[in-house]
C-alpha cells in the first residue's frame, strides 16, 4: 500500500493531496477515467501518480478512506435496535447503498476480491472489522456461525456487488443478501 502522507516531503504531500482530490472529482464525475488522465489533471507526472498509487484500486481506496468510518456507526447502530442476523443483513444493504454512491468503489472491491488483496487497504480494512464486529455479535447470540472470515463474507459481499449492484437491481440484492445471510447462521 501508500506510504502514509506523514512520511513525505511538503512537496511530495501536497502532490498526493492533489492527486486524491482530482481523483476524487474525477470518479464523482461517473466517467471512467485512466490513471493517466487524473495526473494529467493534477499537472503531476505518471510516475508521481505511480509512485504515489500504483494501482487503480490503491488510488480508489484513498479516495474513499475518509468516507467509509461512518459505516462503522450504522452496524452499532444496527446492532443495538436488531437481531444480530437482521442487523447483518441490514448492514449489508447500508454498504451496497454507500457503494452504489460512490463511483469505482465496487470495481475496486471486486478487483481486490479477486486478487486476494481484500482486507489489505483502508476501505477494505473497515468492511472486515465491521463484518468482524457483527459477524462475532452474531456467533455470541447464537445466531451466526462462528467459523466464518470477515474477509470471506467481504469477498462475497464485493461479488453480489458486481452483479446486483446498480440502481435498478434492488430486488435481486435484496434476494442476495437474504441468501447470504441464510448461509452463514447458525445450524
Amino acid at each position: 500500500m501508500t506510504p502514509r502522507s506523514t512520511t513525505l516531503r511538503a512537496d511530495a504531500q501536497r502532490n498526493r493531496a492533489h492527486l486524491i482530490a482530482t481523483a476524487a472529482e474525477a470518479f464523482a464525475s461517473g466517467q471512467v477515467t485512466s490513471l493517466d488522465a487524473i495526473a494529467k489533471r493534477a499537472g503531476v507526472g505518471n510516475a508521481t501518480l505511480y509512485r504515489h498509487f500504483p494501482t487503480r484500486e490503491d488510488l480508489v481506496e484513498e479516495v474513499y478512506r475518509d468516507q467509509i468510518r461512518p459505516l462503522r456507526q450504522d452496524a452499532q447502530a444496527f446492532l443495538a435496535t436488531e437481531r444480530p442476523a437482521e442487523a447483518l443483513h441490514a448492514w449489508m444493504r447500508r454498504f451496497a447503498e454507500w457503494a452504489g454512491e460512490r463511483r469505482g468503489i465496487c470495481d475496486a472491491l471486486v478487483a481486490m476480491s479477486a486478487s486476494g488483496r481484500f482486507g489489505t487497504g483502508p476501505v477494505c480494512d473497515e468492511v472486515q472489522q465491521i463484518l468482524g464486529m457483527v459477524l462475532a455479535a452474531g456467533a455470541e447470540a447464537g445466531e451466526l456461525r462462528a467459523d466464518i472470515d470477515p474477509v470471506d463474507v467481504g469477498g462475497i459481499l464485493a461479488g453480489v456487488l458486481s452483479v446486483a449492484g446498480g440502481p435498478d437491481q434492488h430486488a435481486r440484492l435484496e434476494r442476495m443478501l437474504t441468501i447470504i445471510v441464510d448461509g452463514l447462521r447458525a445450524r
